[in-house]
């Protein structure tokens, strides 16, 4: 099955207002994906890294929107396995040199990039949709989002 794991790019346009063009557009994809059978996830640190923003602007109906888009998704959690995988990517990086973020760091794209990696099951394709490439590449197959079509 193909799964797609939205990054905070996406999401957030997806909780944007009506009449945007881009965050319609991004609405038509998502629509897309689904009507033919993708599963498509809001991450929990996707959700978060959206969230706060919101939050710190007072955009109340903003928050309502995620919600909206929170509930007419597949969500993936935050678990303990997730953060012990990416312990594991956090550390594999830095040990061949290639860094993700600063070392005290949270690092949101090793927690993203686990969930994907721990959500997949055998036989799933998952991809994060993303309009960031670089350092989730590292990780999982990431795509701009723009790009992934539906099968």
């Amino acid at each position: 099955m193909r799964l797609i794991f939205l990054d905070s790019g996406p999401l957030g346009l997806l909780s944007n207002a009506r009449g945007k063009p881009r965050a319609d557009q991004c609405r038509r994809w998502a629509q897309g994906l689904l009507a033919a059978g993708v599963r498509v996830f809001v991450p929990e640190i996707a959700d978060y890294e959206v969230r706060r923003k919101l939050l710190h602007i007072g955009a109340t109906e903003g928050i309502r929107r995620l919600d909206l888009v929170k509930a007419a998704h597949d969500y993936a959690p935050i678990t303990t396995d997730v953060m012990l995988r990416a312990a594991e990517l956090w550390a594999d990086v830095r040990r061949i040199g290639l860094p993700t973020a600063a070392d005290a760091a949270l690092d949101g794209d090793c927690i993203l990039a686990a969930t994907a990696l721990q959500a997949a099951g055998l036989g799933d394709v998952a991809t994060v949709a993303t309009d960031n490439v670089g350092h989730l590449s590292r990780f999982v197959d990431a795509q701009l989002w723009e790009s992934i079509t539906a099968p």
